[in-house]
């Protein structure tokens, strides 16, 4: 089969990517590297199924050309991040609404099965736990900018329904809860790569809030088995799903389990959420999944706890440390 993937040199897409080489596909990838990096996909780049282009995802012209043929289609380009959301809001929505736009426009006239990956934050506000994929969903203000990246991906899963039941065209939303695994950075915000080059490095562990908000941290091999496992089913289109793992630990907790796992002599720092991303940042204290529905539609579990994936990013990023200590010497 002829896979079209956006966004695959991202750190979800690069491992998307690799199962889908794997499983004996061709595939053809359009990223255009703000966000994501033609490292994470350096193993691959010569396997003679794989095809790569640097572009933008909002380019229509682009887009079709590069997805002719393909059978199935998966939409993981997007603006990311809390720290690039807050940096870069008008990026963020723009990216985020037209990117899908094209996607879906293209995914139509080429009759593809297409899966557009959302994000926990559409749930915004919900206090009822753990979340469901047909829950009310709660915003902050429209001056707290925080709630553009959920707004954005409402729409998006608003279009790709809309679609679903005018068009007839196949399509999936995944909302994907935090997800983790070798190869993330911690760039843009993302937490748990952070607290383990901190950890590694004895340097004190930035806590931002209270330390109290908890997450529910999924393996990418996970997610990316549950969105393959939602596209070869007959019947899953056409609706949203969860994806991710439910089991939730605090931010305090999190910095406590890696620091123990690493052996570190850091110290956790809580730090006001204002400092860190201005005095407008808003945030909800719980965002835990309900898998129920997925599990429903496809059998899938996760199979990788937390401190599995801890144990191989701690080992991947020790790895990496040596290699660079190497080269420098």
């Amino acid at each position: 089969m002829k896979i079209f993937v956006t966004g695959g040199a991202g750190f979800i897409g690069s491992h998307l990517v690799r199962r889908l080489l794997k499983e004996g596909n061709e595939v053809a990838v359009l990223d255009n590297l703000s966000t994501g990096s033609l490292d994470n996909i350096a193993d691959v780049l010569e396997n003679p199924a794989l095809s790569f282009t640097e572009g933008d995802v909002c380019d229509k012209e682009l887009t079709l050309k590069l997805s002719s043929g393909c059978q199935q289609m998966y939409h993981l380009a997007a603006a990311v991040g809390v720290k690039l959301i807050i940096d870069r809001p008008i990026h963020t929505i723009k990216t985020n609404i037209y990117g899908s736009e094209v996607m879906l426009e293209t995914a139509q006239e080429h009759g593809a099965k297409l899966l557009i990956a959302s994000t926990s934050e559409v749930y915004g506000k919900t206090e009822k736990v753990p979340f469901c994929e047909e829950d009310d969903t709660i915003y902050g203000s429209t001056t707290h900018p925080r709630w553009a990246y959920a707004c954005s991906k409402a729409v998006d899963e608003f279009l790709s329904l809309a679609y679903y039941r005018q068009t007839g065209l196949k399509v999936l939303v995944a909302r994907f809860f935090n997800t983790i695994g070798p190869g993330q950075t911690g760039r843009y915000g993302m937490v748990v790569p952070r607290f383990i080059d901190s950890a590694l490095k004895n340097e004190p562990i930035t806590v931002y809030g209270s330390g109290k908000q908890s997450r529910c941290f999924g393996a990418v091999w996970d997610v990316i088995r549950a969105a393959d496992m939602l596209m070869t089913s007959d019947d899953s289109f056409g609706e949203v799903y969860n994806i991710g793992n439910d089991k939730p630990i605090t931010i305090m907790q999190l910095a406590e389990r890696i620091i123990e796992l690493t052996g570190s002599k850091s110290e956790i720092v809580l730090v006001p959420y204002e400092k860190a991303y201005g005095k407008d940042f808003d945030d909800m204290m719980v965002r835990q999944p309900s898998l129920e529905k997925v599990s429903g539609k496809t059998g899938f579990k996760p199979e990788y706890s937390l401190d599995m994936i801890l144990r191989e990013m701690i080992e991947y990023q020790q790895r990496k440390n040596e290699h660079f200590f190497e080269n420098a010497l």
